[in-house]
């Protein structure tokens, strides 16, 4: 197994939480991630192990990634995904699929967007969801995103579901509400899938269980 690798995180834990445990399999404390994916989300994460390896992650940082996103019209949340407090919007007109593909074709390029205040971005120091869990109002100001492909996989009310391809550091989440909000309905991410980052795919990457039976075959 290479230094820097691609687990095939599931559905659950967070980031850190795989770390944890691969952290256990390898005993070394040297070890690091290149892109956060949410406890709600699935798919690559890459991981390197070493000093050598998480020295030289800014370049894996720095790559494009690829997901599967599925979004729920209709409705907002605070969170922008499914763990937020929920709140209906009435809809007199159901967007059309033509309305549908060229709000999200408006998004391709490089567009400001305004990151989850549920997100691990600091304010002064701390993560800014520990902030707003206890009551604070956190305001982040936006950042470009690049959105390098998207296209409509589906589309039936209030059902959406894109690919999309992007530059580092986009939230998938504030894509998926700013849509909503372009639409003039509401919207946040139901699912999320990250199917690629750079070169590693499902194909190439290892589930926990894999990694397990490696290490514990090496020692």
């Amino acid at each position: 197994m290479e230094n820097i690798f691609a687990v095939w995180k599931p559905k659950g834990p967070t980031s850190n939480d795989v770390l944890n445990v691969i952290r256990k399999f390898a005993g070394t404390r040297h070890i690091g991630h290149a892109g956060t994916l949410d406890p709600l989300a699935e798919g690559i994460l890459v991981v390197g192990i070493g000093r050598d390896a998480t020295k030289n992650f800014h370049e894996v940082v720095q790559k494009e990634k690829e997901y599967l996103a599925v979004i729920k019209l209709g409705v907002t949340s605070t969170t922008d995904d499914e763990e937020g407090e929920k709140t209906e919007h009435r809809v007199v007109t159901l967007p059309h699929r033509g309305l549908v593909e060229e709000t999200t074709h408006y998004f391709k390029g490089v567009y400001n967007q305004v990151p989850p205040v549920y997100s691990a971005i600091k304010v002064q120091g701390e993560e800014a969801y520990k902030r707003v869990r206890r009551g604070e109002k956190v305001v982040l100001q936006a950042r470009p995103a690049e959105i390098k492909e998207i296209a409509v996989l589906s589309y039936t009310w209030p059902e959406l579901r894109i690919r999309v391809v992007t530059g580092p550091g986009v939230y998938v989440r504030a894509l998926a509400r700013d849509i909503g909000d372009r639409l003039s309905t509401g919207g946040y991410l139901t699912n999320l899938v990250r199917t690629r980052v750079g070169e590693f795919t499902k194909e190439k990457s290892f589930t926990l269980q894999e990694i397990e039976r490696r290490f514990v075959s090496k020692s």
